[in-house]
């Protein structure tokens, strides 16, 4: 085969590929539309509320991991005690901390040392104690303390002792909206079909005014950073996973906050420990397994916001998260192998799983190596300058558009950045992703492969500059 010959072929798999991503994309967008107008015709002018005087709401358990928590862990968990919901119980799990964050919870809510016997359906690191107050306004609220296991073997503790059987599991450092979870928990409710889960959409809660663990004031991040990652979530959360629960192909909801039925959970096997996208594979497995049951099941998407959490603002400690999400992806495809192509689990085979293989885990490669052939081409006199400048300026384009149409979705959904700066700002972060942002990301999903294929488990340090400093001005 000749130089030329070699190009065009090249030139048209990558062709091919592109095409079939930009086709994709605006399924997405569509898709996603379709499913957010009739939510808000089904929603528009319901009041959660009212559901406080329903008597068949389901009781839920919250479980909590915490690990090194002292500095927040008190007040997030005054804020999970004044959720409006009838009846839950809140589970902090202490992941063997080597900090005070046990002692602080002993001394805040006057805790003492349960004996109560409990049966582990699932098997877990040791459990050191359980601890529960003689308040009886605490009467929902216990603490586990266990030997470090990691944050599936926390929340697989969680599943063991907790009483109720609908379980939400959350991250202790999260902020939730007040009807959080009645929000969530409507998915459960008279449905013809066992809901399995539900998740709902994750905001960023940089920069946001926050008092006695509740969201005051929405404002835009200071950083670069933590902007480029609102336009992503809105993107990943209004444009993917609405479009992805239109079709009932979700395979992934989001382990800041979801609820999940806890009998499917403990007949998965809970929560597995040997992977660091504990949340993706556990939700595939349980999918996987209902459909080898042939039982019909739903897995529900609320797109209202209802947790805000802490996304990174330095690179290196966002290269770490990206890097473990790759790795959690890889994982879970490869654990879960058997569904690629399989007609026998439907979206799920034939369009969610080779989906995440093709556009989500070889992407980065792809357009990594795509680059790579581009630079070789310009250095050989291969490349025609007139051309790829032409199909730059359609993909940066179109990327632009893509996320402007998610800012879009955003104001016609639930316009939680009222302020015109920050829509301006907004679209001048979406005219520098392509340049800045999006090849990092790009970067630390080619790093994260090299770490799979070097054996690397674990998560990396992820420490947070926490919450709630931002002050009224």
């Amino acid at each position: 085969m000749d130089i030329n010959a070699f190009i065009e072929i090249t030139s048209l798999i990558f062709f091919i590929y592109g095409l079939v991503v930009l086709t994709g994309y605006i399924l997405a967008a569509l898709f996603s539309y379709l499913e957010l107008r009739d939510y808000k015709r089904r929603h528009n002018f319901s009041n959660e509320m009212a559901l406080l005087q329903a008597n068949n709401l389901p009781s839920i358990s919250i479980l909590a991991p915490a690990f090194n928590e002292e500095a927040n862990v008190i007040e997030n968990v005054k804020s999970l005690l004044t959720l409006n919901y009838p009846s839950f119980e809140i589970v902090i799990i202490n992941d063997g901390s080597k900090d005070e964050t046990l002692q602080k919870l002993i001394d805040a809510f006057k805790l003492k040392r349960s004996e109560e016997p409990f049966y582990p359906s699932i098997k877990t690191k040791s459990i050191k104690g359980i601890y529960t107050s003689s308040s009886k306004s605490l009467k929902n609220f216990k603490v586990i303390d266990k030997i470090n296991g990691g944050k599936a073997d926390a929340l697989n503790a969680g599943i063991n002792i907790c009483s109720n059987e609908i379980i939400c599991a959350i991250d202790v450092d999260c902020v939730l909206e007040p009807d959080a979870l009645l929000k969530l928990a409507k998915p459960f409710l008279n449905n013809t079909k066992k809901v399995i889960a539900a998740g709902g959409i994750i905001r960023i809660a940089n920069s946001c005014i926050i008092e006695d663990g509740k969201i005051m004031e929405v404002r835009l991040p200071q950083t670069y950073i933590a902007r480029a990652q609102i336009l992503e979530y809105f993107r990943a959360f209004l444009m993917g996973r609405m479009a992805w629960s239109k079709v009932d192909g979700l395979l992934l909801i989001s382990g800041a906050f979801g609820m999940f039925d806890k009998q499917t959970v403990i007949e998965a096997g809970g929560y597995n420990p040997n992977t660091v996208g504990e949340d993706m594979e556990l939700l595939v497995r349980m999918r996987r397994i209902m459909r080898d049951k042939k039982t019909d099941y739903k897995v529900s998407f609320v797109p209202d916001p209802l947790c805000w959490t802490e996304v990174p603002q330095s690179w290196n400690i966002l290269y770490r998260q990206r890097n473990r999400w790759t790795r959690g992806t890889i994982e879970t495809l490869l654990l879960h192998k058997k569904m690629l192509f399989n007609p026998k689990y439907k979206v799920l085979g034939i369009l969610s799983m080779p989906y995440w293989l093709f556009f989500e885990w070889l992407a980065p490669i792809i357009e990594f190596t795509g680059i790579v052939v581009i630079i070789i081409f310009a250095i050989i006199g291969q490349l025609n300058l007139f051309t790829f400048l032409i199909l730059f300026g359609v993909i940066y384009s179109f990327s632009l558009l893509f996320s402007v149409t998610a800012l879009l979705f955003e104001e016609f959904s639930f316009q939680q950045y009222k302020k015109p700066k920050y829509i301006f700002k907004l679209i001048g972060t979406a005219m520098l992703e392509p340049f800045i942002y999006h090849p990092f990301i790009m970067w630390s999903a080619i790093k994260g492969n090299i770490d799979l294929i070097r054996g690397k488990k674990s998560w990396g340090n992820m420490s947070r500059t926490g919450l709630g400093n931002t002050k009224k001005t």
